[in-house]
């Protein structure tokens, strides 16, 4: 029997899910130290060397991977370098904006608020595919709806109404943006290695973020040195190590099972803003996130399957 047929284990499955959560959890947290990070640095400075370091540790695991192949496939992939680099580009120019996006943001609102808004990429990714000749599954009409309902009732301030503050516009361009991202991901990982074009597209996220730094702002080594932890947090853990955890762990695991489990990183995002920098949201801005997570786990439920009518 083939290996590569041999359906996974329970146990495959049960660590799988284990390293999803801690993913998610790496992920939702970041968003703590990406917002400590700026109390020493500026936002492209800090996006910068956080995916240059991101791109660094991937370096590794390339390495072992290729010592692990046969002279087929790495035959197979260098012919398909030219493409493999296109696709790290385009990848890497998406990210740059939603990144920047998302750092902005965390300037300006809590970092509960971003992790929540930040999560409607995943209702934006088909919405956004429809005009690329994807389809579009009706459930997810429901999923917007909750989706703006939720925006609504997070985003209304008493005496007010609604009203969008500039980090609440900037969370939801940063949405958008990861939904480019991700299609564009989701079109070349087919294509070339998916670990060595994560790498291409965070190498290619610093340089552009590293330009506009120095353009932008003026980093000093004094205050890049003192943001060390922020900085090895977002760029080893969030970028290098959940990533890798992703790509391994979806091996294994129900594709329905892993989007629900990936989600959670915004709760983690308001849990760990409450526990760390003591953010706390009010009752009414929790009713949006329940709202906004309820339209984001609906836009993931699998499509029911018409049944073949047999004579």
């Amino acid at each position: 029997m083939n290996n590569a047929t041999k359906p996974s284990t329970k146990r495959q499955q049960a660590v799988s899910y284990i390293l999803l959560i801690i993913g998610a959890f790496i992920w939702g947290s970041a968003f703590i130290f990406q917002k400590k990070g700026m109390d020493y640095i500026d936002p492209f400075a800090f996006n910068g060397i956080r995916n240059l370091i991101g791109s660094a540790v991937l370096l590794p695991f390339i390495f072992i991977s290729d010592k692990r192949k046969d002279s087929e496939t790495l035959k197979k992939e260098k012919a398909s370098r030219k493409l493999l680099l296109k696709a790290g580009v385009i990848c890497g120019v998406f990210l740059a904006a939603a990144s920047a996006a998302q750092q902005f943001a965390l300037k300006y609102t809590s970092t509960g608020k971003v992790g929540f808004i930040t999560t409607l990429y995943i209702i934006f990714v088909p919405i956004v595919g429809v005009f690329i000749g994807k389809r579009f599954r009706p459930i997810l009409w429901i999923s917007a709806a909750l989706a703006i309902v939720g925006l609504y009732v997070l985003c209304i301030k008493k005496g007010e109404g609604f009203s969008l503050s500039l980090g609440d516009w900037l969370a939801l361009l940063c949405a958008f943006l990861f939904a480019f991202q991700i299609l564009s991901l989701d079109k070349f990982t087919p294509l070339v290695n998916p670990v060595k074009l994560a790498c291409v597209e965070f190498f290619v996220c610093g340089v552009i973020c590293c330009a506009l730094m120095f353009i932008f702002e003026k980093p000093t080594l004094s205050s890049i040195l003192a943001a060390y932890i922020p900085l090895l947090y977002a760029g080893l853990l969030s970028t290098g190590v959940a990533y890798t955890f992703q790509a391994v762990a979806q091996k294994h695991a129900n594709p329905v099972m892993a989007s629900l489990i990936m989600s959670l990183e915004s709760v983690f995002c308001v849990l760990t803003g409450w526990a760390l920098l003591h953010e706390v949201l009010t009752p009414r801005e929790t009713v949006g996130c329940v709202i906004i997570f309820i339209g984001v786990i609906i836009a993931q439920l699998p499509e029911r399957k018409k049944k073949e009518i047999t004579e």
